[in-house]
């Protein structure tokens, strides 16, 4: 009988991420030219998206169909130092930026362009050995005295076999498709230098302590920069020092505690980010007035987040919001994110990024954004839409090989019936069409009949009852085991390796059970295992995690330069800058709330190869040393240290500022080479003009790259 109510099932059927996309510039490489952007900007990908990530499927109108067996590159493919055909912005005379093409220059021992390709190739070591990074375009840029194993892809798509009968084109979750890239080559050689095993210890500190780092890995075996990697958005010389004052353990109390931490400056300044303030009810009313304005609030809040990131200093708490972002996904640029995306980021998944997960998920199931995005607030009982309730449990708790099947779908689908979005936009159940009857869901059985005189009258008593019976359904999938393992090996793969192990992701799982889904108890059982201490280096920042950090270890201000010219009087510096950062994650490929797809991004280095991303980041890695955008204020490079006589003594010096330690004599003297000086060399404090492009080489090493 259920079955019958059900519309036959179409191929992803009627998708709900099938909305614009802003992708609109912010003049990035002009300080002085201004923009106005609406919500009526054009969706520059009509006819669908292009394939991101999972090289099993692509999206055309909202459907799935199996893409060519080659995934498509995230990022740009090339990009030369003047950024994506935008003109270089003007420095000071005689301070150009240098190039990545000039090997035949005069006077250079090693050529910049190769001795960064041999750094960016370093750069791919997860594990001290293969230059994972090294694809055939990586080849062709570089030659290939670069060259190294290029990175094939070995998909282990699912199958009919799969408890929810899918094809492989719509087995797209979160670990599916982190798993599908480490079935690579390159995944296989991660996987033969991560740790096997290992205990949990009374404390994060006590499990520092004896942990032994056997892995191969180019980083220092340092605990406290390790933790100040993993858990931050990258290491500063604040944080590594705050780290030392108070000690581990005390110090990861106070991160878990972000509400007694003091706002940063750029905290207090999103105050300048107009809608970021505003309720759903004002932005719905100031609509117009706010497109007058050039206000794009769904753009706004990944501005926020990157603000945050960059300068918070609740930096677990912010990469924790980073991480459900990705594993509870919903698009910023959805079509309706300019209204609700805001409030979800506030009343949803930074309420409760630190409590409890089925809380989180609850709320999320009544919050419009959500409800709006998979097409919840069409689906009525004689016309049931799935797609909230199948990715509830294929994304959002048990996991595609979580036990469920199709009917397990179907029937949550028509217990989920009549929930939706009144003409105010807010969260409302239409009890007159939720479908009444037994439903079975995955061992989760309820009457779902209720006593109601009046359906299309209810009282607020009788929408409670039917309301409570959806969170209990809801409550459960997030506390069944199959959804303690998927959040404990999706929190492994953030913060241990791409490649955790299974020992830690057992434990973890347990802990997320007996504690019924909160989780800080989760994470303080990561950070007492010997499994987090003992894979140093085996993660590499993913382009939104290497831009960041960039910003973070340089020590950028959110102020504006002295001599900035603002040139827009429709926002501040601050907020024209946070944009500019914006726009340049999307040319990398990745920003916050980004994914256009529910999936959110897969968080394995193997999914980001890419040559042109990577030396798309070096050249802003090399704008940000130059201080060229006047919207913040950014400290000199030449200033970064007290510059030492030797040319090899220099680059050790600003080494340890930037990434926290030495490298290694082979990158040392490549680096070198980049100035074109021997180590024993008498320098300057501008290195002798090369200032620039020496703290540049060392943003492009590997130990900028790992966290």
């Amino acid at each position: 009988m259920a079955d019958q109510n059900v519309p036959p099932r179409r191929p992803r059927d009627d998708r709900g991420w099938d909305g614009r996309q802003h992708h609109t510039s912010d003049t990035y490489g002009d300080p002085t030219a201004s923009a106005s952007y609406g919500y009526d900007s054009p969706h520059p990908y009509q006819g669908g998206y292009p394939a991101q990530g999972d090289p099993r499927e692509q999206y055309v109108d909202g459907y799935a169909y199996n893409a060519q067996p080659a995934p498509a590159p995230r990022g740009p493919q090339w990009v030369g130092p003047e950024g994506l055909g935008r003109p270089a912005p003007s420095g000071p005379a005689g301070a150009g930026l240098p190039t990545l093409d000039d090997d035949g220059e005069p006077g250079r021992k090693v050529g910049r362009r190769k001795a960064m390709a041999a750094l960016g190739g370093t750069a791919a070591v997860v594990a001290g050995g293969a230059a994972l990074a090294m694809t055939p375009q990586f080849r062709d840029l570089f030659g290939d005295e670069a060259a190294a194993d290029a990175t094939g892809s070995t998909v282990t798509d699912g199958t009919a076999a799969r408890p929810s009968g899918q094809q492989p084109s719509t087995v797209r979750t979160y670990t599916e498709q982190n798993e599908s890239y480490m079935g690579s080559r390159a995944g296989e050689a991660l996987k033969k230098n991560a740790p096997a095993g290992g205990r949990t210890f009374s404390g994060p500190a006590a499990a520092a302590a004896a942990t032994e780092v056997t892995v191969k890995t180019v980083l220092a075996k340092d605990p406290i920069l390790h933790l100040a990697r993993r858990t931050t958005f990258g290491a500063t010389p604040a944080v590594v020092a705050d780290i030392k004052k108070q000690g581990i353990d005390a110090w990861i109390r106070t991160q878990l505690d972000p509400d007694k931490i003091e706002p940063s400056k750029a905290e207090l300044k999103l105050a300048e980010l107009p809608t970021q303030s505003l309720s759903v009810q004002q932005l719905r009313d100031q609509r117009d007035k706010l497109n007058d304005q050039g206000a794009q609030p769904e753009r706004e809040v990944v501005d926020a987040t990157l603000a945050r990131q960059i300068w918070s200093k609740r930096q677990l708490f912010e990469v924790m919001v980073d991480f459900w972002n990705d594993f509870l996904h919903v698009a910023a640029d959805f079509d309706g994110g300019e209204v609700y995306r805001t409030s979800f980021d506030k009343d949803v998944v930074r309420k409760h990024a630190l409590g409890s997960y089925p809380e989180m998920l609850v709320a999320a199931n009544k919050h419009p954004a959500l409800l709006i995005y998979l097409n919840q607030k069409d689906s009525r009982k004689d016309a049931i839409n799935e797609n909230l309730a199948r990715e509830n449990l294929e994304l959002y708790s048990v996991g595609v090989d979580g036990g469920y099947k199709e009917g397990d779908v179907r029937q949550a689908a028509m217990l989920q019936t009549g929930r939706g979005v009144d003409d105010k936009g807010q969260y409302v159940l239409r009890v007159n069409q939720h479908y009444m009857g037994k439903v079975k869901i995955l061992g989760f059985t309820h009457a779902n009949t209720f006593s109601i005189k009046d359906v299309n009258n209810p009282t607020a008593k009788e929408i409670a009852a039917v309301d409570a019976a959806i969170d209990k359904y809801i409550t459960y999938i997030a506390l069944h085991p199959s959804t303690a393992k998927y959040v404990a090996q999706s929190l492994a793969t953030r913060f241990v390796s791409d490649t955790p192990p299974k020992s830690l992701v057992d434990r973890l799982a347990k802990t997320y059970s007996s504690n019924n889904g909160m989780i800080k108890p989760v994470l303080m059982t990561l950070f007492s295992s010997s499994e987090f201490w003992a894979a140093v280096g085996q993660k590499v920042r993913r382009p939104m995690e290497y831009l960041v950090a960039t910003y973070r270890t340089l020590g950028v201000s959110p102020e504006a330069s002295p001599k900035n010219n603002n040139g827009d009087n429709k926002r501040t510096p601050f907020a024209r800058g946070l944009r500019q950062i914006h726009d340049k994650l999307r040319e990398l490929g990745q920003y916050p709330m980004g994914q256009p797809t529910p999936d959110g991004y897969p968080d394995v280095y193997v999914a980001w190869t890419s040559a042109g991303t990577m030396v798309n980041g070096w050249n802003e890695a090399g704008e940000i040393v130059a201080g060229y955008r006047t919207v913040f204020t950014y400290t000199a490079p030449d200033k970064l240290v007290k510059a030492p006589a030797t040319a090899g003594a220099y680059v050790d010096a600003l080494s340890l500022r930037l990434v926290g330690q030495k490298l290694s004599t082979r990158e040392k003297n490549l680096i070198l080479g980049v100035a074109g000086v021997a180590a024993t060399a008498k320098v300057d404090a501008t290195f002798n003009g090369a200032i620039t492009a020496v703290a540049r080489a060392i943003l492009a090493s590997p130990q900028h790259h790992l966290r």
